[in-house]
């Protein structure tokens, strides 16, 4: 599975660069001179990373061959990937790679099904979202509610209040 680490945005300045939507928590090794960037769409890359700076809280990427604002501006909204199985796993029993948890199934602490993760939202508290059906709900992605995720099984377990997968249900 491809996973976006960036996405190029405008030009900045004649000489090449590119800024850069930063998708990744690692910067700094992620776009390391040198580095080798797959690219979304294919065709664009690799791209090898010549030069790496912050301007204004902007990143700012070189890459090899890319030598004025023309080419720089024919690399504008191109997405910087990498492999999944290039993340190493987490040394935090309690933390989770988006990656991981699509798609796996979700059962309340009961064992009732109630169905798979389709999404995992970031807006300000995570959300697991659960394809039930044809309906989706989204589930707060909180110890409370998520006791358990098993990574070897596939499967989450959740305690929901009532309510919660079910929003016709009175409360």
């Amino acid at each position: 599975m491809q996973l976006v680490i960036g996405r190029i945005g405008r030009p900045h300045g004649i000489r090449g660069e590119v800024t850069v939507e930063v998708r990744t928590d690692d910067p700094e090794t992620r776009f390391a001179p040198g580095a080798s960037l797959a690219t979304d769409p294919p065709g664009t890359g690799p791209l090898v990373v010549e030069s790496m700076r912050w301007h204004k809280n902007i990143l700012l990427l070189g890459f090899t061959g890319v030598t004025g604002r023309e080419g720089a501006e024919a690399l504008r909204d191109t997405m910087l990937v990498i492999d999944s199985a290039d993340v190493p796993p987490s040394d935090d029993p309690d933390e989770f790679y988006d990656h991981q948890l699509i798609g796996m199934s979700v059962v309340t602490v009961g064992g009732e099904s109630v169905g798979e993760i389709v999404e995992v939202l970031h807006h300000g508290q995570d959300l697991l979202v659960v394809r039930r059906g044809a309906d989706e709900v989204f589930v707060p992605f909180v110890k409370a509610l998520v006791p358990e995720v098993d990574l070897a099984a596939k499967r989450v377990v959740v305690d929901p209040p009532p309510g919660l997968l079910n929003p016709d249900e009175t409360v």
